[in-house]
């Protein structure tokens, strides 16, 4: 078999699983954070949750799909290596980031969320204003 495709195999092979189990820890522990940001909301927090987990898998395996394409053949052993840590180095990077842009937006709606709680009137209302 040509190390080339052994190489696509395993990169495959190793990017989906990173994938999937990336999607299955951020959704698992990710609900109780939505459920937070969105008050409370559980029903609310779970389709949330889903549509990010589906919108992850989307934007994930698509850029692993086309990131598969090499530079060349593969001569050897050593070749496999270089491929795989290159290409699992990006895959692994843009989960990553894609993380972390996911918390930040949730983040800054949950910050949104509390300074909404916390304003008060600084004098209670006397009288109504006539237009």
């Amino acid at each position: 078999m040509d190390r080339t495709v052994i190489a696509y195999v395993i990169y495959l092979l190793v990017s989906i699983a990173l994938t999937i189990w990336v999607a299955r820890t951020l959704s698992r522990n990710g609900r109780v954070f939505l459920s937070d940001v969105l008050r409370g909301n559980e029903s609310l927090a779970d389709a949330v949750n889903h549509l990010l987990v589906v919108g992850f898998y989307l934007v994930n395996l698509g850029f692993v799909a086309l990131y598969l394409s090499g530079d060349g053949t593969i001569e050897d052993t050593r070749g496999i290596f270089e491929a795989l840590s290159t290409k699992l180095g990006v895959v692994l990077l843009v989960l990553g980031v894609m993380h972390l842009g996911n918390v930040y937006v949730l983040s800054r709606i949950r910050r949104r969320s509390v300074m909404e709680q916390e304003q008060v009137p600084p004098v209670a209302p006397q009288d109504w204003v006539r237009a």
